[in-house]
C-alpha cells in the first residue's frame, strides 16, 4: 500500500466527544489466547444490537485485537503494545477465507465474539488495477475486471460481515486505500501521472468499485463504511483538496451509492505523516518568508495529519454533499518520529528551510517518501474521539508488516517490486527526486518485517513504556486562577494560569461536568454548542509530552445566556491568533463566522470588523485574504476609519461575503487575513482593540459582527 503526492500546489463542525484511551490490563495480555477481552476507559456498555448505527462506532467499544499480529509483536519485543488493535486486511481473494498462514474473515470475526469484543476494523483492498502508481502493492485484478471484484470479492466479504451471529458487532470497513487519491494526481496532466492510472480513469472501474463496496457494504446495517483520502503531503494543496472532495462524491454516488453510505473518512493509512506538528505552524514566517514557501512545506496548506482531516472534513460536507456528522479516523501506527533524533523545540530562524527542518517531527527525506521508512516509530496509541471532528486515532496497518520488498520477490499475492522501496534508490517526480529513505532487506508487502517492527519500537512516541528522553514520571502543577470570562446563549469561555513543568506543558484539558470536552495548547479555551439558560461545571488539567498529567482544578460554575436566535441564526465571531509579533509591519488576524441559531443565514448581509490602530506612518492601507475555507474569491475586505476615540481602535478592518449560506451550528471555517500600511511602516498592536493572544478558536466579543448594517454581536469600541 502506497502513499504520495503531485507535484501540483483549512473550520469544524464541533461534535464534543470523550478522550478514551483503548487499553488492555498487563495481566489480560497472556490471557489472549482464551479470549480475553479488550476494554476502554471510561466507557458506557457496549452497544445493544446492530439495528441502529451509532455517531460514533469506537464510544464505549471493546475493539478486536488480531491475536495472530499480537502474537508477532509480543515475540519481537513489543510486548508492552501486542495488546493494542490493528486493522484486519483482506488484500485479496484468498484472504477472505486465509491464506499463508493467516486466518480467513470468518475466523477473525468468530474470535473477536470469543473475546468479548463489539468493535472489529477490516481493510477492503483489492480493486481491479489496484494501486495504478506504485508496484509493491499492485493486486491480484486485472483493470477491467470489475464483475470478479464484485462476484468474488465485495460479495463474499458482505455475505460473511452480514451473518446475523456478528450483528452486535460495529465493524469499521477502510475502504480501498490509495484508489481515489490516484485518481486526482497520477492519472494525467501531472509528473507523477502513469500510464496503468490513465488506464483506471478512462475505465471508470475505482469509483464503481468503490461506489459497489459502499453500497454493498452499506446495506449491512452494523458496518461503518470509512473512505481512504491519503494525506497531507498527497491532498494538502488546494489544488488537489476540491478535485479530491469532487472524486470521493462521484465514487460515493456510483453503483447504486449515496453519500449516506459513508460514515466518514480515513487519512494517513499505512503512511508516515506527523500527526502533529508541535514546533511551527504552516502560518509561521522567517524573516518575511512563509514557511509555506520552504522546501518542506512546497506551498501544501498543511503540515500533519491531524489539520488536514479537520480541514478535509469541512470541505467534504461544503462541498462534497457529506453528513455534517462524517467523521474522520487518523492511522497514527507508525508517525510517532521519537527517539534521540525528534526535536524539542522549534528550529534556527536562520533562514526558513532551516526553521522548518530544524522543527519539524516528521523525519523522512521527503512527504512523498512512503515506503519502510527509516527512524520513523509507532505514534499515538488508538485513541477514540481524541479531537473535534476525530473519531479514532486508530491503528490500521498493522506495525512490523512491510509496505514492500526491497528488492525483485516471486510471490503468489500480485505484489511487484518498487523502487520507492528500494534504499538505494533516488526518486522520481513524485517524491522531488529524492532519495526514498527506506530499509533495506524488505520482504514482500503485508508480509512481517522484523528490523523495522523492532526500529519502530524504539522510536516509538510516545515512548513505549514511559521510556524516552529524561524518562519522565513527573506531573505538571494544577492549572491555577480558572474564571469564567465569557457567556453567551450556546458558549461558555474560560481562561486560566499556565501550569509548570519539569520539561513542558503540552496541552490542557477541559472538562465539562466531568466529561473531556476539548483540549488546548493555550490558557484559554471557548466551549461551543451550549444549551441556553443551562449551569455547567469546568475544570482544567495540563499534560506534559510523556503523557503525564496534573489533578483538575476545583470546578468552576458558568450559566449559559437566554437564546437570542431568535429563529433567525445567531452569529458570532472567533479568532485565533497565528503571529506573535506585536510591532512588524503587517497585522494578521484569522476568523471564522460561526451560526449558533436554528435556521441558515445568507452570508452576503454579514460583515465582521476588526479593530485595530493604525500608529504613525500611512494613512492608506492594503488588505490580503491570505487563504479561506469557503475560498478567498468569495470574501471581500477594506479598511476604514472607526471615527472612535477608543485607544486601539483608529481603525477597522471590514470582512464581507460576496455569496453563500452558513448553516445552523457550522462555521466558515479559516478565514486567514492580513493589512498593512502603503508604506509598509510598522504597526505596534500591543493596545489593538480586537487583537488577542489565543492560539486556538475562541469567541472574541470585540470582533463585531454586523448583520444588515447593525451591530448583532460584538461590542464596539
Amino acid at each position: 500500500m502506497t502513499a504520495r503526492r503531485s507535484t501540483s500546489r483549512r473550520s469544524l463542525s464541533t461534535r464534543a466527544r470523550t478522550r478514551l484511551r483503548l487499553w488492555r490490563p498487563a495481566a489480560v495480555l497472556a490471557s489472549l489466547a482464551v479470549g480475553a477481552a479488550l476494554a476502554l476507559t471510561g466507557t458506557a456498555a457496549p452497544a445493544a444490537g446492530a439495528a441502529e448505527r451509532v455517531d460514533n462506532p469506537y464510544v464505549g467499544a471493546t475493539p478486536y485485537v488480531n491475536e495472530q499480529w499480537s502474537a508477532q509483536a509480543a515475540a519481537d519485543g513489543g510486548e508492552a503494545i501486542a495488546d493494542q488493535p490493528t486493522f484486519v486486511w483482506m488484500d485479496r481473494r484468498a484472504a477472505i477465507g486465509g491464506a499463508a498462514g493467516k486466518w480467513g474473515l470468518e475466523r477473525h470475526l468468530d474470535e473477536a465474539l470469543a473475546q468479548g469484543a463489539d468493535l472489529f476494523e477490516v481493510v477492503i483492498y483489492n480493486l481491479p488495477g489496484r494501486d495504478c502508481a506504485a508496484l509493491a502493492s499492485n493486486g491480484e485484478l486485472e483493470p477491467e475486471q470489475l464483475d470478479v471484484y464484485k462476484e468474488e470479492y465485495i460479495n463474499p466479504i458482505a455475505d460473511i460481515l452480514g451473518d446475523p451471529k456478528y450483528a452486535d458487532l460495529r465493524i469499521v470497513a477502510l475502504i480501498e486505500p490509495d484508489s481515489l487519491p490516484n485518481m486526482v494526481t497520477n492519472a494525467g496532466g501531472t509528473d507523477g501521472s502513469t500510464d496503468a492510472c490513465i488506464e483506471m480513469k478512462e475505465l471508470g472501474n475505482y469509483e464503481k468499485g468503490v461506489g459497489y463496496a459502499l453500497n454493498t457494504l452499506g446495506d449491512i446495517p452494523n458496518v461503518y463504511n470509512y473512505v481512504d483520502a491519503a494525506h497531507h503531503g498527497w491532498l494538502g494543496w488546494d489544488t488537489n483538496m476540491a478535485p479530491a472532495v469532487d472524486e470521493f462524491a462521484l465514487a460515493a454516488t456510483s453503483e447504486g451509492a449515496t453519500v449516506g453510505d459513508v460514515h466518514g473518512f480515513i487519512v494517513n493509512t499505512a503512511n508516515y505523516g506527523a500527526l502533529d506538528e508541535p514546533h511551527y505552524d504552516v502560518t509561521d514566517s522567517v524573516g518575511g518568508t512563509t514557511v509555506r514557501n520552504t522546501d518542506w512545506v512546497d506551498w501544501n496548506q498543511y503540515v500533519d495529519q491531524l489539520s488536514f482531516a479537520q480541514g478535509l472534513r469541512d470541505l467534504l460536507v461544503s462541498r462534497g454533499g457529506f453528513d455534517p456528522g462524517i467523521g474522520m479516523l487518523i492511522d497514527t501506527s507508525r508517525n510517532g518520529w521519537g527517539g534521540p533524533d525528534r526535536p524539542t523545540g522549534p528550529g534556527p530562524e536562520t533562514s526558513a528551510n532551516a526553521y522548518v527542518d530544524g522543527s519539524r517531527i516528521d523525519g523522512r527525506i521527503h512527504p512523498g517518501n512512503w515506503c519502510n521508512q527509516s527512524g520513523a516509530g509507532l505514534g499515538e496509541r488508538p485513541v477514540t474521539a481524541p479531537e473535534p471532528g476525530i473519531d479514532a486515532y486508530v491503528w490500521a496497518k498493522p506495525p512490523g508488516e512491510s509496505d514492500g520488498s526491497s528488492e525483485e520477490i516471486d510471490n503468489d499475492e500480485g505484489k511487484g517490486f518498487d523502487r520507492m522501496c528500494d534504499p538505494t534508490y533516488e526518486g522520481n517526480a513524485r517524491n522531488g527526486n529524492n532519495p526514498s529513505g527506506a530499509l533495506g532487506d524488505a520482504p514482500v508487502a503485508g508480509h512481517w518485517f522484523s528490523a523495522q517492527f523492532r526500529e519502530l519500537v524504539a522510536n516509538a512516541y510516545p515512548p513505549v513504556d514511559g521510556s524516552g528522553p529524561g524518562d519522565d514520571t513527573e506531573a505538571p502543577t494544577v492549572p491555577t486562577g480558572l474564571t469564567v470570562t465569557g457567556t453567551t446563549g450556546s458558549s461558555v469561555s474560560l481562561s486560566w494560569t499556565a501550569s509548570t513543568d519539569d520539561t513542558a506543558v503540552t496541552a490542557y484539558d477541559v472538562f465539562r461536568d466531568g466529561t473531556r470536552v476539548g483540549s488546548t495548547a493555550g490558557t484559554t479555551y471557548t466551549d461551543t454548542g451550549l444549551t441556553a439558560e443551562t449551569s455547567y461545571a469546568y475544570s482544567v488539567r495540563a499534560r506534559d509530552a510523556a503523557g503525564n498529567a496534573s489533578a483538575r482544578t476545583a470546578a468552576v460554575d458558568a450559566t449559559t445566556d437566554a437564546d437570542d436566535g431568535g429563529g433567525n441564526g445567531t452569529l458570532k465571531a472567533q479568532y485565533r491568533s497565528t503571529d506573535s509579533a506585536e510591532t512588524d509591519n503587517q497585522i494578521r488576524a484569522v476568523l471564522q463566522l460561526v451560526n449558533t441559531g436554528s435556521t441558515p443565514v445568507d452570508l452576503s448581509t454579514v460583515q465582521l470588523r476588526y479593530w485595530f490602530s493604525g500608529d504613525s506612518g500611512a494613512t492608506s492601507f492594503a488588505s490580503w485574504c491570505d487563504w479561506a475555507v469557503v475560498g478567498c474569491g468569495n470574501v471581500t475586505h477594506g479598511v476604514s476609519a472607526s471615527g472612535s476615540g477608543t485607544p486601539g481602535a483608529d481603525r477597522y478592518l471590514e470582512v464581507g461575503f460576496s455569496s453563500g449560506t452558513l448553516a445552523p451550528g457550522e462555521s466558515t471555517g479559516d478565514i486567514q487575513l492580513r493589512l498593512a500600511k502603503t508604506d509598509w511602516s510598522a504597526f505596534d498592536e500591543s493596545d489593538d482593540y480586537s487583537r488577542a493572544t489565543n492560539t486556538s478558536w475562541a469567541d472574541n466579543p470585540r470582533v463585531g459582527v454586523y448583520s444588515g448594517g447593525s451591530l448583532t454581536w460584538g461590542t464596539a469600541p
